[in-house]
């Protein structure tokens, strides 16, 4: 384990990944960009970085020993952990980058990597996740039996409440801030990921499959697809 504390700082990251290389040139790097740092090597280090002193945000290697990325975003979630996740890995099959996303991953980046994209989209996940909504504005937003409570940052369909992740409550405020509107991935990564992601229209396709699997699953319907457009979301599917 290794930390480095600049004064000053709050944002606070914590780097998982078993290569000492690796986390030394992060550790570098995301100091000079104004990130706190702390690393922890494998899952047993992970868990107790987390329960002594949760990050802001995670960069998340997937292959570690013992237990890889997966399992381990797996267990910080199902320990209520939903800070945003960076992948890190050398893998850049789409089934990994799918996978890392499906599980409540928020963004990813292949090795070899910048360091200074590395620093960026820490910061945009950041920006994301802590993009409160100005007291002017409505705190509560309805779409049929669906409701997302700002004030409480609490998301329910029928009365149940529906777990998501930092950027699929990002996602579905954006769609019901524009209910009825037919919005194009261009619109939603510009909007929900606040830089056109390389143009990698996949990453909305799965947060948009992973939004539809809990908010829909077993019920009529809210979030449609318009094809060779984008997606709505409406109580009844005009197109």
């Amino acid at each position: 384990m290794n930390a480095v504390n600049p004064p000053g700082n709050t944002d606070r990251v914590l780097v998982i990944d078993d290569d000492p290389g690796i986390r030394r040139l992060l550790i570098s790097a995301l100091q000079f960009a104004g990130f706190e740092v702390e690393t922890a090597g494998d899952l047993s280090e992970a868990l107790d970085q987390v329960a002594r002193r949760p990050p802001d945000v995670i960069v998340l290697d997937v292959m570690l020993p013992g237990a890889d990325g997966f399992e381990i975003l797996q267990l910080l979630r199902a320990r209520a952990i939903d800070v945003p996740v960076l992948f890190l890995t050398a893998r850049d099959a789409v089934e990994d980058r799918v996978r890392g996303l499906r599980l409540g991953g928020d963004d990813y980046v292949t090795k070899p990597f910048s360091v200074v994209e590395v620093g960026a989209r820490l910061q945009a996940l950041l920006r994301r996740a802590r993009g409160g909504t100005p007291a002017a504005e409505e705190t509560r937003l309805c779409c049929g039996d669906l409701t997302l409570d700002d004030l409480r940052h609490e998301v329910r369909r029928g009365g149940q409440t529906v777990e998501l992740s930092p950027t699929e409550y990002r996602l579905l405020h954006y769609l019901l801030s524009h209910q009825g509107q037919v919005l194009s991935r261009a619109q939603i990564l510009e909007a929900v990921w606040q830089y056109d992601f390389g143009g990698d229209s996949v990453v909305v396709e799965r947060f948009i499959s992973n939004l539809r699997r809990k908010i829909d699953h077993g019920r009529t319907p809210l979030l449609h697809t318009v094809r060779g457009v984008g997606y709505t979301l409406r109580e009844q599917d005009d197109t």
